[in-house]
């Protein structure tokens, strides 16, 4: 199975899941903006309307999506908007993008009870969209923490 997110650096992100058991492939990339095949130079302008994301493969007879949801919301601050730590600008904006309607309706539930546990002590910003096309960033993005051997 299938699933993306965006919240806030995609090498940050992706370094989380590369470490979940279940998690068969990861991939930085781009979505949900309108220009086609953008550049990380583009995403950086913060006028293509693409957030950086991190497009996962699991298999879900090891891990299911409410799982994968869960280390999403624990992995970065779901309540700040258009930013996570440093990094500000809408291409650093907490998404989930659902790849069918089974996702959309556990995304929005999950994120429904956790803002009711009011773990976060704010409102949660998190968009939950229809998954758009997804473009693979460029090669040096990808498992960036491992080259750089940060892990």
């Amino acid at each position: 199975m299938k699933a993306t997110f965006g919240a806030g650096c995609f090498w940050c992100i992706e370094n989380e899941f590369r470490k979940i058991k279940g998690v068969t492939s990861t991939a930085a990339g781009y979505m949900g903006g309108k220009q086609s095949n953008p550049t990380y130079e583009d995403v950086c302008s913060d006028q293509t309307g693409h957030a950086e994301v991190v497009q996962i493969e699991f298999d879900p007879s090891v891990i299911s999506y409410a799982q994968i949801l869960n280390i999403f919301w624990h992995c970065h601050d779901p309540t700040s908007l258009n930013r996570q730590g440093p990094d500000v600008g809408t291409q650093y904006r907490s998404v989930i993008f659902c790849h069918d309607k089974d996702q959309e309706k556990e995304a929005k539930e999950s994120k429904e009870q956790l803002q009711n546990s009011k773990n976060f002590g704010k409102k949660i910003v998190t968009e939950i969209l229809p998954a758009p096309e997804f473009y693979k960033a460029e090669e040096y993005h990808q498992q960036y923490y491992e080259k750089c051997g940060i892990v």
